[in-house]
Parts: C-alpha cells; sequence; structure tokens
C-alpha cells in the first residue's frame, strides 16, 4: 500500500513540473513576442522623431 501511495505521489510530482515547465515555456514565447513588439515600437518611434526633426529644423531654416 505504501508503494502505491509513494507512486501516486510521484505521478502527481511529475505532473506538476509537466504544468511548471509549459508554463515557463508559455512565458519565455509571451516575452519573446513582447520584445519584438517592443523594438518594432521603438523603431517606429525614433523614425517619427526624426522625421519631427526634419521638419523642425526646415521651419528654423526658413
Amino acid at each position: 500500500m505504501a508503494d502505491t501511495s509513494t507512486s501516486s505521489t510521484l505521478d502527481r510530482i511529475d505532473r506538476a513540473l509537466e504544468r511548471i515547465e509549459a508554463a515557463a515555456a508559455a512565458r519565455t514565447a509571451s516575452n519573446t513576442a513582447l520584445q519584438k513588439r517592443h523594438e518594432k515600437l521603438r523603431t517606429r518611434m525614433a523614425e517619427a522623431v526624426s522625421a519631427l526633426d526634419a521638419v523642425i529644423a526646415r521651419e528654423s531654416e526658413a
């Protein structure tokens, strides 16, 4: 009977570890997607600021 209880406990631990690993993998994928999105936004913002700088420079020359 103790073997059955130990086996059941080990099975529950294994399943819990599988869930933890799956959650960690999903979080890593989510973080990667967020990093890519952030980099695109950063690039677009840099382009927008450069465009505004160009407009300001033209206006101050006129």
